[in-house]
């Protein structure tokens, strides 16, 4: 079994709950925005649960094993970010796994500057968070000339710097986190909304062991394949998708051949409506390797 790394944190969705909760795996510590994903997960044939916990692990990988063994009920991965582009090694372990993609949760970026409780930001002379979150408020970093200190996730910075304020230290020291780990670890916010561009968003599936219910939402399809190193095959094989709406089109080197590569695509649509059964027939027809993620609703909406 994975270790997980988020224990109960007062004020979170990580308190204990009952063998009757339900239970969503992320990446990260409380307060991280894979939580926030997590929050907005269940799906609504689990909605009447009123026990809902969530769990954080170290790494992808230990989110898919937390899903697989059934220490959660489902899971959540980023898998793109709108400024960032895609998440790779979450991808990945989405051709690797077993388990469904039973939807999606889009959440809403919005980076805070945070520190400890009495200190202002004249004082502060560092910021730790994660190398993307830093790259995205490079603006308030050098307008405050601030040291930039990457750290392995938002919200474990977070926490890091409570534990440092309760030992005395950390008085010079802000971290880039969501308002919700400000708020679980009790750091005061100096500013917000401090990302370069506004426009940030990410994207996260939704997994499980088991197949999505039914749903009258708008559904979304994704799939991988490969094809052979011929000229025009790859053409040809995504001609068989004509006439659907690919929101998402993009190549991945495959880690177990050089210089071959694996094709992801998101189709808006059912796999079980024909049109689109019917192109993924095709896909498969042609194609060396091929696989269907998952076909799911939807976001509609995003969260955050």
């Amino acid at each position: 079994m994975s270790e997980a790394v988020s224990e109960s944190v007062p004020g979170s969705a990580s308190e204990a709950v009952t063998s009757e909760a339900v239970t969503v795996a992320f990446q990260g510590h409380p307060g991280a925005y894979g939580e926030i994903a997590a929050l907005n997960a269940v799906p609504e044939t689990d909605s009447s649960k009123t026990q809902r916990q969530t769990h954080g692990y170290p790494t992808f990988h230990g989110v898919t094993q937390a899903v697989e063994s059934g220490e959660a009920q489902y899971g959540v991965l980023p898998v793109e970010n709108s400024l960032m582009g895609a998440i790779h090694q979450a991808i990945d372990l989405l051709s690797d796994t077993e388990l469904y993609v039973i939807g999606e949760v889009v959440v809403r970026v919005s980076h805070c500057l945070m520190a400890l409780p009495g200190v202002e930001l004249a004082d502060v002379k560092t910021v730790a968070s994660q190398q993307p979150a830093l790259d995205q408020c490079t603006g308030l970093i050098r307008k405050h000339n601030l040291q930039p200190i990457a750290a392995h996730d938002t919200a474990g910075s977070a926490r890091d710097l409570a534990e440092r304020g309760a030992a005395g230290e950390g008085r010079t020291e802000a971290v880039i986190a969501s308002r919700r780990a400000a708020e679980l670890y009790g750091l005061n916010v100096l500013a917000h909304e401090i990302e370069d561009e506004p426009f940030n968003y990410t994207r996260f599936m939704v997994l499980s062991k088991h197949e999505p219910a039914p749903s009258t939402a708008p559904y979304k399809t994704s799939l991988v394949f490969a094809v052979r190193h011929t000229p025009g095959f790859l053409v040809e094989t995504l001609n068989e998708l004509s006439g659907l709406n690919l929101s998402r089109i993009e190549s991945r080197p495959r880690r177990d051949r050089a210089w071959s590569y694996l094709m992801y695509v998101d189709i808006e649509g059912d796999a079980r409506d024909p049109k689109v059964a019917q192109g993924l027939a095709g896909v498969l027809r042609k194609a060396s390797y091929a696989k269907i993620i998952g076909s799911y609703p939807r976001a509609m909406e995003t969260v955050g």
